[in-house]
């Protein structure tokens, strides 16, 4: 700037003065200014090192203009001042460290800006309790609403949550998987994953040296569409449903070094065309369900009788089940079952058997439900291929539906809880999948979009104190989210 020189004495004015940035070293041919007036001009932002030099400024008047940018580093060098005023401005915020090195500092005006409480202002609320400054001289709140006309000098840093969770990118495996199942043995969590094309079980495990995961292959097969894990005593189990050859069961009797071996043939040709597997247990005794999606294939509740799994009950052939979901409703279990030819149908309980309840009404071509329990409710997360995706709760009797979701394109609608965080995943073949926060009565707030090709399932993993989403992609490469916390106000 051209300012000519001052007397060491002399204060400087500059009134109605129509600049609109003051740059580095704006001031570096008045050393010894100890007042600075610049007043009702059209100066809008003031950028880093601004009033570099200007060791023995007192007083800086800013009052009255356009401003509303300040760099981080505006006020670097001004060991002497003592008030500041930046009133009437178009400050909205103000950046972190801003009055860092202002020692003699004893007056600050912030008056007349609309200031935006929120967690950017947050280290500004802890440091006004240093400047001896009235409250209304420390500016008012202009939104957001909770926060719109009070003092910034009544405000507590603790009224800001600005903690927030988010998954960022860790790691990309190079193959697709159909499904991902997780399942915990002797205090080791790991998750298996269906690799059609490749023909394999893979399990993915955690290599403390390197900090990354590799899955090596566990079980060689034939197009399988479940790997379902399954911790039974100090064994493994693993329930390989595939589309060629008949679906086995794989066990493992040893620790994570040992060789899965056959331990039996599922279905015995029962099973034509399975799609998804599910176990849970009732009345002390285990049970495993898988849906057929075929045109005659039956889907089958098996049960463990010591040395497998035997047919305990068929659920109805010629229905084309996509998939099944173990519960409880009203302290008894329960079985919803999704079908393409029909709607979700849901089972209960009786008598050792699941019995017919009631349907699903306003939901056809239900692809997978998932349910999640909240403040003592039951919710369930319906996904459709065609259709929005819904919230349903149980109210007694049968479920209601509480919101939907567009969802065209999506085959995955997943609860699950990461890092002591509920959220629901919705995965879409067409689009950037979403990940939604779960609110206090059940609905669903949307946080995040994730960039995984032809999503099937999305799965929590926990090595020590860190936190990881997987991403089974049917067509493109598995990925691991990590979930961090940020921290807005920093």
């Amino acid at each position: 700037l051209p300012v000519p020189p001052s007397s060491p004495s002399s204060p400087r004015s500059l009134v109605r003065w129509h600049i609109e940035v003051l740059a580095e070293g704006s001031f570096r041919h008045t050393p010894t200014l100890q007042l600075l007036l610049v007043t009702a001009g059209s100066l809008g932002t003031i950028g880093d090192g601004a009033f570099a030099g200007l060791v023995l400024l007192e007083y800086l008047f800013i009052e009255d203009n356009e401003v509303g940018a300040i760099e981080p580093s505006a006020l670097r060098g001004l060991r002497g001042l003592l008030f500041l005023s930046l009133a009437n401005n178009r400050l909205e915020t103000l950046p972190r460290g801003l009055f860092q090195g202002l020692e003699t500092l004893s007056h600050l005006d912030l008056r007349g800006n609309p200031f935006r409480c929120d967690c950017r202002l947050r280290w500004l609320l802890s440091w006004l309790g240093t400047v001896p400054s009235s409250p209304e001289a420390t500016g008012r709140c202009h939104s957001p609403s909770p926060h719109q006309g009070t003092p910034l000098a009544h405000l507590d840093p603790r009224d800001f949550q600005c903690q927030r969770a988010e998954l960022r990118p860790f790691q990309s495996l190079p193959f697709s998987s159909l499904g991902a199942e997780s399942f915990t043995l002797g205090g080791y969590q790991g998750v298996a994953l269906a690799q059609p094309f490749a023909g394999a079980c893979a399990l993915l495990e955690w290599d403390q040296l390197a900090g990354r995961f590799r899955a090596p292959t566990i079980i060689n097969s034939s197009s399988p569409v479940a790997c379902h894990p399954l911790p039974l005593g100090g064994s493994l189990l693993v329930v390989v449903a595939q589309l060629r050859g008949g679906s086995w069961v794989w066990r493992r009797s040893g620790g994570p070094g040992a060789t899965f071996v056959r331990h039996q043939s599922l279905g015995a040709g029962r099973l034509r065309r399975p799609h998804a597997v599910a176990t849970a247990r009732l009345g002390g005794h285990l049970y495993l369900g898988v849906a057929d999606s075929s045109k005659g294939g039956t889907s089958t509740v098996f049960r463990w009788g010591g040395r497998g799994f035997y047919p305990h009950q068929t659920l109805g052939a010629w229905h084309r089940d996509t998939h099944l979901e173990f519960l409880e409703l009203g302290g008894r279990p329960a079985l919803v079952v999704c079908s393409g030819a029909r709607r979700p149908l849901v089972y209960r309980w009786s008598g050792g058997v699941f019995t017919p309840h009631t349907d699903i009404p306003h939901v056809p071509d239900v692809y997978a439900a998932k349910h999640f329990r909240l403040r003592g409710h039951v919710f369930l997360c319906l996904t459709r291929f065609l259709g929005d995706a819904k919230v349903m709760r149980w109210e007694g009797s049968m479920f209601r539906e509480i919101q939907q979701v567009p969802a065209r394109g999506s085959m995955i609608f997943q609860p699950l809880t990461l890092g002591g965080h509920r959220y629901v995943l919705l995965g879409n073949d067409f689009a950037l999948s979403r990940m939604f926060r779960l609110g206090p009565e059940g609905h669903l707030e949307p946080t995040q979009e994730l960039l995984v090709p032809t999503p099937r399932a999305f799965v929590p993993v926990t090595v020590g104190h860190q936190h990881f989403l997987v991403a089974s992609s049917f067509k493109g490469a598995t990925q691991i989210y990590r979930h961090i916390t940020v921290d807005l106000g920093a």
